[in-house]
């Protein structure tokens, strides 16, 4: 069977809930034909099920379309009417009740209709994929296998793909080179045993957290302040994750697991705790009911002692933290264990209790170490996987204390570590991770796909990663190749922000990449993008009065984003996460733009109290000029005006284009690992079509006309109170730069007259107090101020 992820021509996703009609939502985000099945409505419409499903996802926060008009692209069907359509589908979904026996007999119904290709594959997140084999028809079964997405499917990276005896290995990578770059997803091939593994770890990292949230008398809001950030996980910790993933959806998976681990030595601590039970009787059920084991928008936390709520504001105490900020893991370790504080023993205990249970599994459950550690980053939002914490913190150190723990009866069960912990320095080395089950260290997967995943995300212990030979480098950017002539340049900056060492790097590297590349790829090694200008760098000579060198950093801007775009080699810009501001400029001067789906692009200056100054104002006009074809400005350049007057930031790369920060010519890709292979390729296509820089041209402007037209809309706006006076002066210095200020309409003027009127609003701005209090503000807190 071929591994290209193009065999996938058309998708069925059987079952419209929460899951399923999200798989379906991020399969038409990726341009995947899909159609959405589920029950026949017994009234009215027979699709109504579904059309319903996917009228609900439009609704839903955070969103599973990157834009919205990607419902349209889902096809509602019903297994009384539809079942013909699977026929031309490659890959079907399952993703209906966990019942066995419903299960069984929607495999039975759809048989028939299967093409001699299609795989069948169920997302089933626990049941036992032998068992669900037997329901399938012989003929079928080497095309059945686990496909087990995280939710929200569009957000969360882990799919966790999983064989069954029957299942042909040559299906399980067509899917995952599918998974990974059609649908950006990290791929994890686990074991059929109960819960796989993501969820074998981390709900029991919650039982655990929750067993010693008990034994040591601490509060939840406590227990959530000590296991967020702090130590690695994500900001909802532990019981806001309940809450937002549902109280009634953690009794299921907590009970299950209860009935599923029957011969797992931690299996009667899965048990749901009685002030769990009162919640779910009362229908609190998390997030979803608005009250759960958090209330009042999360103002109030639940007392499981008494059953009431009370205000939040427990914190790690003042002792605590300062153990937790200790920079060297194998000190900090220590520092836990040895402390009588409870909240520093509940620390030590949480930790060492799953690097105890993942130990003792990994053999049972996953191929290597590596998978585990990649499931819980990926699937529950980790920094690092349990078992690179415990190589940071010391791999033998820490096999001793563990041992010692459970001999003085201090972990939550007496079964030994497994022999292979003593063996081993570690899980992680350059040449790969552990299996115990093979008792060897096994690399990487060789699957082609992974050749586009340049420099793929490492777990700890592998070998760093190398960024190619340097042909120049400054304090601000770093220009290098891996000697395919194509240059790639990074920025060395906080945050990636543009400040002159970045600008004077870019000039540079510039000239350099002209002599010695072929083209040039703007590329960071971590996201985000950029989050613009330096405010800090340029506050200074503004506060100090010196108004001459503010405006030389503005010129200077101006001058490095020309140089971008018409530079005599082609320049793409690869972009993931942020990109405001100042690194919204930068993508929309280089000649193509690669983006990841999740990126948020957006000229955000009016947040600060200024315009767009690099060039923003007179790219959007320059657009509006070619999509007005000489016809009428003022429809293309309204939305424009409106982007940048409001600030308008994109929820995916795809509204971008949209909004107008990218063109319709930008790609988009879902995998970000992918960004700087399809950027490089894309700077290699444009320099073998015999690549020459755009030359600068005139520009039809809209003038006093345009100005007049953009100054009702701001009136209304003001009048109406949506927007303070500073922001119509600001709307108004949008409109002169965009427009071209006072001349007539349709006049021709050039990049250098727009450029001027940029420079000149943004200084004028710059200098007023309100917006130097904008800035200030943002300095201080990293939000905007509306004054």
């Amino acid at each position: 069977m071929s591994s290209n992820a193009a065999a996938m021509r058309r998708v069925a996703v059987l079952g419209a809930g929460v899951m399923g009609a999200q798989i379906a939502a991020h399969l038409a985000n990726a341009d995947v034909p899909v159609v959405l099945f589920d029950l026949p409505a017994k009234d009215g419409d027979p699709n109504r099920i579904v059309t319903e499903a996917i009228a609900n996802l439009v609704k839903l926060n955070p969103a599973p379309f990157a834009v919205k008009e990607r419902a349209e692209s889902i096809q509602p069907a019903n297994y009384d009417q539809h079942l013909k359509e699977l026929r031309s589908c490659d890959l079907l979904i399952e993703a209906i009740a966990e019942r066995a026996d419903w299960k069984a007999d929607l495999y039975r119904r759809i048989a028939p209709y299967l093409n001699e290709r299609a795989i069948l594959a169920t997302n089933t997140s626990g049941l036992p994929l032998s068992l669900l084999a037997e329901s399938v028809p012989e003929t079928v079964r080497e095309r059945f296998c686990g496909i087990h997405f995280f939710n929200p499917p569009r957000y969360m990276a882990l799919v966790e793909l999983i064989p069954c005896q029957t299942t042909d290995p040559a299906i399980l990578d067509l899917l995952e080179t599918f998974l990974v770059s059609v649908l950006g997803k990290g791929v994890v091939r686990a074991k059929d045993t109960p819960n796989f593994v993501a969820n074998r770890i981390g709900v029991f990292s919650m039982v655990a957290a929750m067993h010693h949230t008990q034994a040591l008398g601490l509060s939840l809001d406590l227990v959530d302040a000590l296991t967020g950030p702090a130590i690695g996980r994500p900001r909802s910790a532990t019981y806001r994750t309940a809450d937002l993933v549902g109280l009634d959806t953690m009794d299921h998976v907590i009970r299950g697991s209860a009935l599923a681990l029957r011969q797992d030595p931690w299996r009667h601590y899965f048990t749901v705790p009685d002030w769990l039970n009162a919640l779910l009787e009362k229908g609190a059920l998390g997030q979803k009911t608005r009250a759960g084991i958090y209330a009042d928008k999360g103002k109030q936390v639940l007392d499981p002692a008494t059953g009431d709520y009370r205000d939040v504001g427990a914190q790690a105490d003042e002792v605590v933290r300062a153990l937790l900020k200790i920079k060297s893991p194998t000190e900090k370790f220590a520092a836990l264990r040895a402390s009588e504080h409870p909240q520093a023993q509940f620390l030590w205990a949480i930790h060492r209790d799953v690097f105890h249970y993942a130990a003792v599994l990994l053999a049972e459950i996953a191929d290597t170490a590596r998978d585990v550690d990649f499931a819980i980053r990926w699937g529950f939002g980790w920094s690092m996987g349990p078992f690179e914490i415990w190589q940071a913190a010391g791999w033998r150190q820490m096999v001793a204390w563990i041992e010692e723990d459970i001999a003085a009866g201090k972990a939550m069960t007496a079964t030994p570590l497994p022999a292979w912990v003593k063996q081993v320095d570690g899980v992680h080395r350059p040449e790969g991770s552990y299996s115990a089950a093979e008792d060897a260290y096994k690399p990487r997967s060789t699957l082609p796909v992974y050749r586009r995943q340049l420099y793929p995300e490492q777990v700890l212990g592998e070998a760093p990663p190398r960024y190619g030979e340097a042909a120049f480098e400054n304090a601000g950017v770093r220009l290098w190749s891996s000697g395919d002539g194509i240059g790639v340049l990074s920025f060395k900056s906080k945050l990636h922000m543009i400040g002159d060492e970045v600008l004077e790097g870019v000039l540079e590297a510039l000239r350099i990449a002209e002599q010695r590349f072929d083209g040039l790829v703007l590329w960071q090694t971590e996201a985000p993008f950029s989050v613009g200008a330096d405010l800090a760098q340029a506050l200074p000579a503004l506060q100090a009065g010196d108004i001459v060198a503010f405006e030389n950093a503005v010129a200077k801007f101006q001058r490095t984003t020309a140089a971008l775009r018409h530079a005599a080699l082609p320049v793409v810009a690869a972009t993931q996460g942020l990109a405001l501001g100042g690194g919204c400029e930068f993508l929309m001067h280089c000649d193509r733009v690669v983006a990841a789906l999740e990126s948020h692009i957006g000229l955000v200056e009016v947040g600060v109290g200024l315009i767009p100054a690099g060039g923003g104002c007179k790219e959007f006009a320059l657009r509006a000029m070619r999509e007005a074809k000489g016809g009428d400005l003022l429809p293309f350049l309204r939305p424009y005006f409106e982007a940048m007057a409001m600030a308008k930031v994109s929820r995916s790369a795809e509204e971008a284009k949209q909004l107008g920060y990218l063109r319709t010519a930008d790609v988009i890709v879902f995998n970000p690992r992918e960004l700087l292979y399809v950027a490089k390729t894309q700077a290699r296509a444009l320099a073998e079509a015999g690549y020459r820089p755009p030359q600068p041209r005139k520009i039809r402007v809209a003038g006093r006309a345009g100005i007049a037209a953009c100054q009702m809309m701001l009136v209304n706006m003001r009048d109406g109170g949506f927007i303070s006076p500073h922001d119509y002066r600001l709307g108004l210095s949008i409109a002169h730069a965009l427009c071209g200020g006072d001349v007539d309409a349709n006049a021709l003027v050039d990049e250098d007259w727009l450029l001027g009127l940029e420079r000149r609003r943004f200084v004028e701005l710059a200098q007023t107090p309100l917006t130097q209090a904008r800035i200030e503000h943002m300095l201080k807190t990293g939000k905007p101020l509306r004054n």
